[in-house]
């Protein structure tokens, strides 16, 4: 991109191509969590600096060929997209490396962001996956998927690599012991982590709830 008006535009038709695509996606994953994400990134970023244009465009662009939302054989939409917005070269790779370093693999899978734009990304998608909005995603995206809510005879799989994660089908409640918890701790910015508190704490007095009705204690 040679100047910022050009990067606007390609940003706004960005978000008018990712919109549609995920408008009304039944998972947890739709436009509005997209939405959040770009959000959550760019508010970071206002301390934590970072390329706006990379950020921007990675966290618009961060679940177009997420796994859980697509076919291993499908061709590269993000790929296909940044040409077809005549993203330059440079930029391209820089955006496509962010989104390769946001997902969470595993409990037990080192998953490091290397830039700064990486780091801000990956902490915006881990800040939407807990808290009251975590909480709501986990039983939408569970529901989704046909998974059982809670079953106490199935205890929670520290997963040690990616293809076990992917596989894993256990009650949704077990989601939040394998991933949830453990983000706050795997934030890279002072920031996210500051905004991460009170989420983390919300969904430990969610679970203790929860366990306690089940229980029939309250």
């Amino acid at each position: 991109m040679n100047s910022n008006i050009q990067e606007k535009e390609v940003i706004k038709r960005t978000e008018a191509h990712v919109k549609q695509l995920f408008d009304g996606e039944g998972s947890g994953h739709d436009w509005w969590h997209i939405y959040r994400v770009r959000n959550l990134a760019l508010k970071i970023s206002e301390k934590e600096g970072g390329d706006l244009f990379i950020i921007e465009m990675a966290a618009l662009l961060h679940d177009l060929d997420d796994w859980k939302l697509k076919t291993e054989k499908e061709a590269s939409r993000t790929e296909a997209w940044l040409h077809q917005v005549q993203v330059d070269n440079d930029q391209q790779e820089r955006i496509l490396q962010v989104i390769s370093e946001v997902s969470f693999k595993g409990a037990e899978v080192e998953t490091l962001a290397t830039t700064t734009e990486a780091k801000i990304v990956q902490d915006a998608d881990r800040l939407d996956a807990i808290g009251a909005i975590g909480i709501a995603r986990t039983f939408a995206y569970g529901g989704n998927k046909g998974r059982s809510m809670y079953d106490p005879e199935t205890p929670p799989v520290m997963h040690n690599n990616f293809e076990a994660y992917k596989k894993n089908n256990g009650p949704t409640i077990n989601h939040f012991y394998e991933k949830l918890l453990l983000l706050k701790d795997r934030l890279n910015t002072v920031t996210a982590i500051e905004m991460a508190e009170k989420r983390h704490t919300y969904m430990e007095t969610f679970l203790a709830r929860f366990c306690a009705e089940w229980d029939g204690e309250i």
